[in-house]
């Protein structure tokens, strides 16, 4: 498959393009600086794509995204937005426009389109919240019907926590309980998410909105007590709920202290098999996989 993908240089992206181009997928980088070979430039922020250079993919893969890892400020809240639905709605646009469009269109969405919702089982099919997370995944997600108007089978994947890369050793030896530690945390291993990307390209059947979570989420307390056994050492000190809305602010109920219980039904319906399906195994393979590539 000749593939076009954004945010090849993330978390995510690096790992999906580098996977795929293993496999003998042909894959063309979206890039915002001066486009080198296997590259096609665009910028969002001004609404400039290379619009020529997205002829005859087959399937397009769409990571980019700014990182929120900061208090969430009004003005901050409006630059997420912006940079979501702007990205979202630029590509899909610039596809729908194309003469030989691609068959696919997957999307990075997030388990914050639904709100925090105890130890309810959340499905493709559970409603959207309501809050700022929940609004902007819903718009970001709706902000690519045009792809979709033109024919183009459109994906969005509800990514939750995704563990692995080369900061995961420092998180899982600070990681500690948050609150009273029973809200649900739904994550997905770094290695898992080629696998996932790449099945959804090439099963028809799948379209609209994918849990793309493991399917043993776990409560908080016990990813505190498998990133202890996995590291051989005690976790750190409880951090009180109302210490973190100090520090955060909003981030920290929408981010942190929500309890989401996400099940992979889309996936597991459609004959994807997990290959890092339980929180310990998946640290381990993930920390062995960073500390080989340091």
């Amino acid at each position: 498959m000749r593939i076009l993908i954004s945010g090849t240089s993330g978390l995510i992206g690096s790992a999906v393009a580098a996977q795929l181009e293993s496999q003998g997928h042909g894959i063309t980088r979206l890039v915002r600086r001066a486009p080198g070979l296997g590259q096609v430039r665009w910028d969002p922020d001004v609404g400039m794509i290379e619009a020529a250079q997205l002829e005859g993919f087959d399937g397009v893969v769409h990571l980019a995204s700014m990182s929120w890892a900061r208090r969430w400020t009004s003005g901050f809240k409006m630059q997420i937005r912006h940079n979501r639905l702007r990205t979202n709605s630029l590509l899909a646009e610039a596809l729908a426009a194309c003469t030989r469009r691609p068959r696919v269109l997957v999307c990075a969405s997030g388990q914050g389109a639904y709100g925090s919702s105890g130890d309810q089982i959340l499905t493709e099919d559970s409603p959207v919240g309501t809050d700022f997370l929940a609004t902007l995944q819903r718009d970001g997600e709706a902000a690519t019907a045009p792809a979709s108007a033109a024919g183009i089978r459109v994906a969005h994947l509800r990514i939750p926590t995704v563990l692995g890369g080369p900061d995961l050793a420092a998180m899982a030896k600070n990681v500690r309980r948050i609150g009273n530690g029973q809200q649900w945390f739904s994550w997905i291993a770094r290695d898992e998410m080629p696998g996932v990307v790449h099945h959804v390209l090439v099963t028809d059947a799948v379209s609209g909105p994918v849990n793309a979570a493991s399917p043993n989420p776990v409560r908080y307390a016990d990813l505190v007590a498998a990133s202890a056994r996995v590291l051989g050492r005690k976790p750190g000190a409880p951090v009180p709920a109302f210490l973190l809305r100090l520090a955060l602010g909003e981030m920290a109920d929408a981010l942190i202290l929500a309890s989401r219980r996400l099940e992979p039904s889309k996936l597991l319906a459609s004959g994807y098999r997990f290959h890092l399906p339980d929180l310990e195994g998946a640290l381990r393979h993930e920390l062995a996989s960073a500390s080989t590539s340091a």
